[in-house]
């Protein structure tokens, strides 16, 4: 009984990330990526049903990295928190945020691959899904904080929803345009200026609770 040739996967899934980052998924030939990793069609078409799910497997690894950041910020027990944490949650700073952009930056390649090129997969919608969500964690804080009285303004779904875009945009655009780590790291330093989610939604101060 023959071995399976393990070496295979990291070569394909190495070859095609660099096709899909070179011509978006509709553009990408899997002949060229089987040609690039040194294998056959047919090898390729025993571990994948086609394009589509090649390219998936190339980007679940960010996608799951992602939904798992949006839904620890979901997944919140509110009772568990004072009102001065809950104030504390609306500031941006650079030290709690810089993470997210270490995250992407380690994977800005599939990042990209699934923000910029992945029209014609089931992953051409993510920047709106993930914006959904993410819309919807900031909401479940806002909601409370202003069960709490700790919140003045009355901010809609819909706006939220803008502005949640508007934030999701600025962490994109620095991946899309290849920045360096160094601008990075002071594009996150003035993200945290220009994002005042407490005036935003009329936040008390911590003087104030």
């Amino acid at each position: 009984m023959s071995t399976p040739d393990k070496s295979i996967d990291p070569r394909l899934l190495a070859s095609a990330e660099a096709e899909f980052n070179k011509n978006g998924f509709i553009k990408a030939e899997l002949k060229t990526i089987c040609e690039n990793a040194g294998i056959t069609t047919g090898a390729l078409y025993k571990r994948y049903k086609g394009k589509e799910e090649l390219f998936c497997a190339v980007v679940d690894g960010i996608v799951s990295e992602l939904n798992d950041f949006v839904e620890n910020r979901s997944d919140i027990d509110f009772s568990a928190l004072s009102n001065a944490e809950i104030i504390a949650s609306w500031t941006m700073t650079y030290e709690s945020f810089i993470p997210m952009f270490r995250l992407l930056y380690d994977n800005r390649i599939t990042f990209v691959l699934l923000i910029d090129k992945a029209a014609g997969t089931r992953y051409e919608n993510f920047n709106h899904d993930f914006v959904t969500k993410l819309s919807y964690a900031y909401e479940k804080f806002y909601d409370e904080a202003k069960k709490r009285g700790l919140a003045k303004a009355d901010v809609t779904r819909q706006e939220f929803h803008v502005l949640i875009s508007s934030y999701w945009t600025c962490v994109c655009e620095p991946f899309i345009h290849k920045m360096s780590w160094k601008k990075i790291e002071e594009h996150c330093r003035v993200m945290c200026r220009f994002f005042n989610w407490r005036d935003v939604i009329l936040l008390k101060g911590e003087d104030d609770v």
